[in-house]
């Protein structure tokens, strides 16, 4: 008698467990999974593709997306992955190709529909090169941080929609509907901040992430912290600087994630205002959060 139970009980565990992976498959299955690199471009895909897509950001809005190690976590989801979209130029460069390598998807190969490679669709500002050894950061094919300017955001929203179209074609037309509207959106956020901006302003930045505000914004990047692009800075070159631009009035802006000390050098001895500032706005907070987060970019700035 209860060696029958048990084996009863057994039978019904096991078609739990069962109906269980069946519900789970379901679950994913019923979605069209979708792995962005960075939360700017996860934002576009949530707004644009909705109730359609199921959207994983690999890296964290408070990271540096130079500098992320090919987590197993990473693998897993773009093992599982139906689009893979990453902003490109380099950015993703020192991580994303292990990644890719090691989930063994052929879907989200470079080449094949299920990779969208952002930098592929609009021009990116020249990046500083530099040859010789200790050269850093050198990105050939341009500067790959064009989610600080909405204009360029705007343009891959609708390469996001007619993307998504592809795969769901009996949607397209609402897709790139979408993808428009808030293209739109972010055109028109860009031009209203611009307006209230004072112009001519100069700023100093870390690295060359930032200088993408003065593709929509009237202000103008001058220097940088570092020596040489991803090389820390150094007593010498801060000093440099504060000799050339004595006596000048501006900005210093650096990513948040990256060290203040350079930074409050220059504050101390040209008496410029600093800034710490997010590159990506907050997982989850939708277009709100971008639209939120160039506001703080613009209000670095003296308004008129």
């Amino acid at each position: 008698m209860y060696k029958r139970c048990w084996r009863k009980r057994c039978w019904l565990n096991s078609l739990l467990l069962i109906g269980g992976l069946l519900l789970v498959s379901t679950s994913w299955a019923s979605h069209f999974r979708v792995v962005a690199t960075t939360s700017t471009l996860g934002m576009l895909v949530e707004e644009i593709g909705g109730d359609l897509v199921q959207v994983r950001v690999l890296a964290a809005p408070d990271r540096d997306a130079h500098h992320l190690d090919a987590r197993p976590s990473f693998m897993a989801a773009v093992r599982r992955a139906d689009l893979l979209i990453e902003m490109g130029a380099g950015l993703e460069e020192g991580w994303l190709p292990a990644v890719t390598a090691n989930a063994a998807n052929p879907r989200v190969n470079y080449g094949r529909p299920g990779h969208l490679r952002a930098s592929d669709f609009t021009g990116l500002r020249p990046s500083i090169t530099v040859e010789g050894p200790n050269s850093g950061h050198v990105h050939e094919e341009g500067n790959p941080h064009f989610n600080i300017d909405p204009y360029r955001m705007a343009r891959i929203a609708q390469v996001i929609g007619r993307r998504l179209g592809f795969f769901f074609p009996d949607q397209a037309d609402e897709l790139e509907a979408r993808a428009e509207a808030l293209g739109q959106q972010l055109r028109e956020h860009a031009q209203a901040l611009a307006e209230q901006v004072k112009p001519d302003q100069q700023f100093i930045v870390y690295h060359e992430d930032l200088d993408y505000l003065e593709a929509w914004l009237p202000v103008k990047s001058v220097g940088y912290l570092e020596p040489i692009p991803g090389l820390p800075p150094t007593s010498a070159h801060l000093r440099q600087l504060v000799r050339h631009f004595e006596g000048q009035q501006g900005r210093v802006l650096y990513a948040s994630y990256q060290p203040s000390r350079g930074a409050r050098f220059l504050e101390q001895h040209l008496g410029w205002a600093g800034f710490a500032l997010p590159l990506d706005p907050p997982l989850g907070s939708g277009l709100q959060g971008y639209l939120d987060l160039m506001t703080q970019w613009a209000e670095a700035f003296e308004y008129q």
